[in-house]
């Protein structure tokens, strides 16, 4: 996504009159879910609407047919009328802010689910690429900036364009050549109009963007407290951030010193024909071209009429915001998914054969990880892949969970291209157990159920004792209903991988990616995690990523991935005998074990 950095953002992010079109016709077409409730909303504004014009006209009659002709029927009558419409208006008013109210929170609720959801079935390579900071302000400052449009927006905007329009028309009744007089002041506020739109334009989405920075900024700050600490780095960070915040305020400076320009000019539009219409109609009345009572309807109905012209311009404030947001968040909406199946896709086969037939790939293009890898994995054999940090061991594992889609070639299971099965059938039958176990707050019992959520109570008991460590669990103070809290924390790493093993247990998958089980794991807890893993892969086919190579010696085969190559294959033995690639990295760390 682009950034904006001195003083400018990327032009593809600028909400053009095409852009802006597009984003006010796809809000719409959302908004027409609620469109009954809308229409009652409407409804009610529009009965708002006639009773704030009917104020003047009663004023007009009590003047001219009241107090000028002394008719005291005319007078009572008038002020009666007054006071229903007033209550009218109150009424009416106040039931159309709690309907378009509720029109607003549905429109956010119903998209606030939309980009959550989309963003969780986005694959890793969009994850790659986007900014988590980023993302979070979209589900945040975003749509807070929204909320404010629901809250008081949307309601000012339809009040103010029924109120203008239905002023206009009045006045255009009252008295045209007055009305026209009175509206030279309009070319000044057209003009100011045009240079606002231009400009708010790239403003808000300024604004937009360096929210996304500051965001990014805070969370890394906050996660690593750390490392800043333990290297007593605290004023870098708070620079650091303070330098993007510093961008933050300038953005917004730049917003408001275009709002402060825009929104005197209608004000003072609007004092200028105030006082026209004063002058000019004192005159009308002076020479009997029009009575008192009409002249002061009219002024009464102007300074309505640019009551809303002044709303509709810090109105565009608002929108501007919001539209930038909406922009933002639809983009998400239109991410398409590159990991994703077709409709009528078939389950994939349940087999544990694994053939990776001549797999390429690249993270970003021209800069190949993987090139020309092919080996057939049969059902439940064991192989490890080895290699120096970076060579490309783990990205095999990410291409045979289908986390990421060949470059070129093919991965299949039981014959089928990964490509080709349903999603959720891949889920089911390929399970990974990453380095470290990540918990979300609740129990442990509903982190072990996230693999499978019509899994009963019965069910988390067998696949912990599966895996041999139900009574670990059970000695927890509320067993299994213990809460775990924020990110597992308290919990040790080891039970947290163990609960990480429970899953792919309840799952019961016919192939095992194991990304180093054992590489976070506390001394503690680290043999019982050993046994229970032992006891997880029994029977299925596994793919270890294996850093220690105690692992790798446990298994059938071992490859070796070397600058993005399978150099070698085979037996633990066979491949240090060889003296080659293996033997090497053996020796290494079985002299480094010694030390």
């Amino acid at each position: 996504m682009g950034m904006w950095f001195a003083g400018g953002i990327d032009d593809t992010d600028k909400l053009d009159r095409h852009a802006t079109g597009k984003v006010l016709r796809r809000t719409m077409a959302r908004i027409l879910a609620y469109r009954a409730q809308a229409m009652r909303a409407c409804v009610l504004l529009v009965l708002f609407a006639m009773t704030s014009l009917a104020g003047p006209l009663l004023v007009r009659r009590a003047i001219d047919q009241g107090l000028t002709v002394g008719d005291r029927n005319v007078l009572n009558q008038s002020i009666v009328a007054y006071v229903v419409v007033a209550i009218l208006a109150y009424g009416s008013y106040r039931l159309a802010i709690a309907t378009l109210a509720r029109v607003g929170e549905s429109f956010l609720r119903d998209l606030r689910t939309g980009v959550f959801g989309r963003m969780l079935q986005q694959s890793m390579p969009f994850y790659d690429r986007e900014n988590t900071g980023v993302l979070v302000s979209r589900m945040t400052s975003d749509i807070d900036s929204l909320q404010v449009l629901v809250q008081l927006g949307l309601l000012m905007f339809v009040t103010a364009t029924l109120l203008l329009v239905a002023s206009l028309v009045t006045l255009i009744v009252l008295d045209p050549l007055l009305l026209v007089l009175c509206m030279m002041t309009m070319p000044f506020v057209a003009v100011a109009s045009i240079k606002f739109h231009r400009e708010s334009n790239r403003a808000y989405l300024a604004v937009r963007e360096r929210i996304g920075t500051t965001l990014s900024s805070l969370q890394e700050g906050i996660s690593g407290v750390r490392v800043v600490q333990a290297f007593a780095r605290e004023d870098i960070q708070i620079g650091r951030f303070a330098e993007t915040n510093k961008g933050l305020y300038q953005t917004h400076m730049r917003s408001v010193k275009i709002g402060a320009y825009y929104l005197p000019i209608v004000e003072l539009a609007g004092a200028l024909s105030t006082a026209l219409a004063v002058g000019l109609g004192g005159w009308m009345v002076r020479d009997g071209r029009m009575t008192l009572g009409t002249v002061a309807a009219f002024i009464l109905i102007l300074q309505t009429m640019f009551g809303p012209m002044q709303q509709l311009s810090q109105l565009f404030n608002m929108i501007q915001s919001a539209g930038a947001s909406l922009h933002k968040l639809y983009g998400l909406l239109d991410e398409p998914l590159t990991i994703d199946s077709a409709p009528d896709a078939p389950d994939l086969p349940a087999s544990g054969q694994v053939d990776i037939d001549n797999v390429s790939f690249e993270y970003v293009p021209g800069e190949r990880v993987l090139s020309g890898v092919s080996l057939r994995i049969d059902e439940g054999e064991r192989i490890a892949f080895v290699g120096p940090t970076g060579a490309g061991k783990s990205t095999v594992a990410k291409l045979v969970a289908r986390f990421y889609d060949p470059s070129d070639g093919a991965i299949r299971i039981g014959g089928m291209d990964l490509r080709s099965a349903r999603t959720d059938s891949l889920r089911r039958h390929i399970v990974v157990v990453p380095q470290e176990g990540f918990l979300f707050a609740g129990t442990v019992a509903d982190n072990i159920r996230l693999a499978k959520l019509d899994a009963t109570d019965a069910d988390i008991k067998t696949a912990l004792d599966r895996i041999g460590v139900l009574d670990l669990f059970e000695r927890l103070p509320q067993g299994l209903d213990t809460e775990v809290q924020e990110r597992g924390s308290r919990l040790s790493a080891g039970e947290k991988q163990l609960v990480s093993l429970a899953r792919a247990a309840l799952v019961d998958p016919k192939v095992l990616i194991l990304d180093e089980a054992t590489s976070s794991v506390d001394p503690g807890t680290e043999a019982i995690v050993e046994v229970a893993m032992e006891s997880l892969m029994e029977g299925r086919t596994v793919i270890a990523i294996a850093h220690r190579l105690s692992t790798a010696e446990r298994c059938d085969r071992v490859g070796v991935v070397v600058d993005g190559r399978l150099v070698e294959l085979g037996p633990h033995d066979e491949l240090v005998a060889a003296d080659g690639h293996y033997a090497d990295l053996f020796a290494a760390w079985t002299s480094g074990l010694a030390a």
